[in-house]
This record gives C-alpha cells, structure tokens and sequence, in this order.
C-alpha cells in the first residue's frame, strides 16, 4: 500500500506459548488465552512514536493510550481518553486539556499531564515516520518544550503559533503518534540519546488494556493483560501468530489452532460464510483502490481522458467478481468511515459517454499506454478488468507487473503511464487524504515535498485553495461540509480514478466475542475480547 508508513516468545513464557508453536493440530486454545494467526512481518518497531507500519500501529494501539480517540459510532466526533475535557481560546491558538482520574500505567503509577507533555515533546524530539503528524502544527525540537507542557499534574497546554482548527488538532493527537507513554520507566531505559527508543521498540511503558510481553519479528507477539487497565474479560494472554498463506490461516481456524483469522481472501471467506461455528466480523478500512494517470504523458494530460477513464471503468463488476469480500466500491479521496467521507458513486460504466469523452479529446483513434500494478492478488485480476474495459474506448493497455516496492519506486520517480495502486490514509482527519491528493506547493521535479499528486504531475491551485481552506475552518460544521465539496470538486476534476476500499475481515471461532476492527488500524481491539 503507498502511504507515508511504507514477536519475542522467550522460553521462560508458559509452557503453552511452546505447544501452539507445534505444527500439529490440538483441541480448542485454552479458554484464557486468545491465539490470533495473522500476517505481522511488516513490523520495524512498537515505538508508538516510531511505529508507522500497520499491524505495529495495531498492537501499539492495544497496549497506548491517547488524549482523545474518534468516536466509534459517530466519525465526526471525538471522545475523551486520558484527557476528560478540552478546550480552545478565541484565537485557535492555545489548547488545554484536562485530564482524566483514577488512570493508571502498567506499572500501577498515575498518568499526569507531565507523562502527556512528555510523550508529545518526545515524538517531535525523535522525528520518526509519524511525527509529521504532530510537527505539521510548528512543533519543533527547539520550541516543543515551551508549547507543549504541563501546567499542573492534570493540566496540559499546548500553544501554537498559527490558529488552527480544534478538530484537526484533536484528529491529530487521536493518531498512533499521539500515544502517552510513561516518562519514569521511559528515561530508566534511554540510551545515550535515543530517548529510550531502543528499549521501547521491543517493550511496553502504556496504560492500554494490554501489555507487550514478547516480540520475535515474523514470528509472534505476545501480550498479556494489564493489571492496572481497564479490560474486563476472561482472556490473560493474546498471542499473534505469524502466518503468512491464508489457506493455512483458515487451516488453523477450523481444527481449534487459532481463534482468529485475520488475513483470509474472497474465497476462504465464503467458506465460513453461514457457519454456525463461525462470526466474521468486517469493517472498511483506510486504505483506496485506484488509477493514477501520469500528466507527463500528453494524452493522460486532457480532463476528457480523466472522465472517459472513469466512465469505462466497470465497478460493479470488479467488485462482485474479483473483490466481493473483501472490498468495496469507493469513488472519492476520503475512505468511508472517515469524518466528512462522501461516499456517493456518480461513475458506472457507460462506453458511449466515454468514447464521446475521447473523441471530444481528439483521442477517437484511441492510443497505446503502459499500466503498472501490483504483482499480488488480487491486483493482478483487477487490472486484466481494466484492461479490457478500456479496450472497448480505445485504450490499448499493456500491463506491467512488479512487486509492490517497485511500483512505489517508479511513481516515486515519476516514472509511470498510468499506475493500478493503493493509498492508505495516515491520521484519522480529513486533511490526511486532502492534503496529499489536493496540495502540491511545487511541481518542479526537485521539489522539497512530494505528495501523492506530485507523483502524478498534477498541480492545481483551485484545488490547493480548497484543500487549505477546509483545513483552516474552525466551525466543526462547515469544515465537514467543505470537504464534502472538495470530495465532489476532486472526483469530477482529477488524475485520479478511485474505485475500491478495501475491507477487512476477522474470522472469528463461536465462542470468541468483541473483536472490534476500525478503519484506521490502531483502532482494531482488543479491549472486549472475551471467550465463552
């Protein structure tokens, strides 16, 4: 997936933690602990602060706290977590938060505003992946000290230097990065000045239902309940298996092995489907299926070419043959389940209107062009559709297939025609994906910042306009409708043809309950987790 982010089982675990490592089947996993068999290699750390990668921001969001989260019923509002209420002076500029009682660490001490202070002054100073998250508000190494601190132990302030929308500042702190770890056990672990990163990638110092107990990289993690938190249920220990085939994932589900499946295809899925014995439960995800058309290339350069692209495309066919299960249709920038998402699907394969669109282009004739996608499934599937959905107005395609890294290189280079990929979304605001589908300050192939947009060398100042200024709204109401518009704006006038999001998918065992996914994964949770 293209986006900014681009387990120790030690012997003197419990003796099971060795049994469920034996390739034989066994009966049911015990009662109390949870055996999830999912695919965790793509992890460099469980740093909240580093972490950007997807099932580490999973884990990483069981075992942290966050100031605030986004509300799970209700995208456009957000919650209280450590902090209980907040709120903002007349200029947008100086935020305070209070914070919650009666919160605990692990380690059975209180989390203050001092622990908050230090943890956001912390993700700045390291600089990592995710920081920009939080440095995009002015934070930097030299200032955050003085603009993010504790007034008192359940006092935080923050102050900066422009005005800002309450909104975006709280989606901001709800992100992986914005995780509150405790600055005691933190500063007992630093080395020289890696401000404890080195410790802190493979242990735990949070207030999260969980735990990090062991990680052995593309193998396991383990967790254990915190005594101190929150959880309620019956299970002591989850323990992540790593499985990369999902034929074998599936295996493991049916003969009692693991739990939870978490990676299984269309296919598998629809063998489970209807089972008593077994709950899926799904949830869209951050994460878009779409074409970019490079503007380096004259023809992919005329906005007729855009919409003859988009209205070639069959999207219910795509999706009800290749992708039912685990995707669904999406034509807009931001993933539904997002605060503002437009979910509406104005395209739908019409080939007269889109061979009228390229004759308007002067294109009638058609013309040969070059797509890259993905060599995993089931992107391969998809672009053999396209490829013959954009025969019919003309559109002779040749594919080119290659690992995901080496599609990310080549756009990265701006090297591609047109490019079959994926864009998962960074933070939980709507100016994650507006920002890099919309704002591109500077064309020039040096430019210091390269968004998604620049990749396809698309620059549009109406577009920008738009983007910043629903960035900048204060009213929570009309900045949601302006992104609405922008959405709309984006889908009509843009390189980009959106088609799919993805979904995901936990198949889970009768007896397994409250397994909880969200659309960001830092939001799948375990805090409900319980077995019958």
């Amino acid at each position: 997936m293209i986006s900014r982010r681009n387990l120790l089982i030690g012997g003197a675990a419990i003796p099971f933690l060795s049994y469920v490592n034996l390739t034989q089947a066994f009966a049911d996993t015990p009662k109390d602990i949870l055996v999830v068999a999912q695919q965790i290699d793509n992890m460099t750390s469980l740093d909240p602060h580093e972490s950007f990668e997807a099932v580490g921001s999973e884990i990483a969001g069981n075992i942290y706290h966050k100031l605030v989260h986004p509300n799970l019923e209700n995208a456009d509002q957000v919650d209280g977590g450590l902090a209980e209420s907040w709120e903002a002076d007349a200029d947008g500029k100086v935020f305070t938060f209070k914070m919650r009682a009666g919160a605990k660490f692990a380690s059975g001490a209180p989390v203050t505003a001092e622990d908050a202070a230090f943890s956001l002054q912390r993700a700045v100073k390291m600089n990592k992946g995710p920081a920009f998250i939080i440095t995009q508000f002015g934070f930097t190494a030299e200032n955050v000290e003085q603009q993010i601190k504790a007034v008192d132990d359940k006092t935080l302030k923050i102050t900066l230097e422009k005005p800002v929308s309450l909104s975006f500042l709280l989606y901001c702190l709800s992100a992986n990065v914005g995780s509150i770890v405790e600055k005691k056990v933190v500063l007992e672990n630093v080395a020289g000045d890696d401000f404890g990163n080195g410790w802190l990638q493979k242990n735990s110092a949070g207030s999260g239902e969980w735990v990090l107990m062991a990680w052995k990289p593309s193998e396991s993690v383990t967790l254990k309940v915190n005594p101190e938190g929150a959880y309620k249920g019956n299970i002591k220990r989850i323990i992540l298996r790593h499985v990369v085939d999902p034929s074998s994932q599936l295996l493991m589900l049916q003969k009692g092995d693991a739990d939870i499946a978490r990676n299984l295809t269309t296919e598998q899925l629809r063998t489970l489907q209807g089972d008593e014995n077994y709950t899926l439960v799904q949830k869209g995800v951050a994460s878009l299926v779409l074409i970019s058309l490079n503007q380096k290339n004259p023809n992919l350069a005329k906005p007729q070419v855009w919409q003859a692209v988009k209205w070639a495309i069959d999207y219910k066919g795509i999706q009800q043959n290749i992708v039912p299960l685990t995707h669904k249709i999406h034509q807009s920038f931001l993933p539904e389940g997002f605060p503002g998402a437009v979910n509406d699907t104005p395209f739908q394969k019409d080939v007269e209107k889109a061979k009228a669109l390229m004759a308007e282009a002067g294109l009638a004739g058609g013309f040969d062009i070059v797509m890259d996608h993905y060599s995993a499934q089931p992107y391969p599937d998809i672009a053999q559709a396209l490829q013959a959905n954009l025969a019919e107005i003309g559109i002779r395609v040749q594919l080119q297939a290659a690992e995901n890294r080496q599609v990310l290189t080549k756009m990265r280079a701006r090297e591609h025609q047109m490019a079959l990929s994926a864009w998962g979304s960074d933070y939980f605001d709507p100016h994650a994906n507006a920002d890099v589908f919309n704002i591109n300050l500077d064309n020039s192939d040096n430019a210091k910042t390269k968004p998604f947009l620049w990749r396809s060398s698309w620059q549009d100042a109406e577009m920008t306009k738009k983007a910043e200024e629903a960035r900048d709204e204060k009213d929570p109401q009309k900045r949601i409708q302006l992104y609405e518009a922008l959405q709309k704006a984006h889908m009509e006038h843009s390189p980009f043809a959106l088609m799919l999001q993805t979904k995901t998918t936990a198949a889970c065992r009768k007896a397994v309950s409250g397994m909880r996914l969200g659309t960001l994964s830092d939001s799948h949770s375990y805090a409900g987790i319980a077995k019958a």
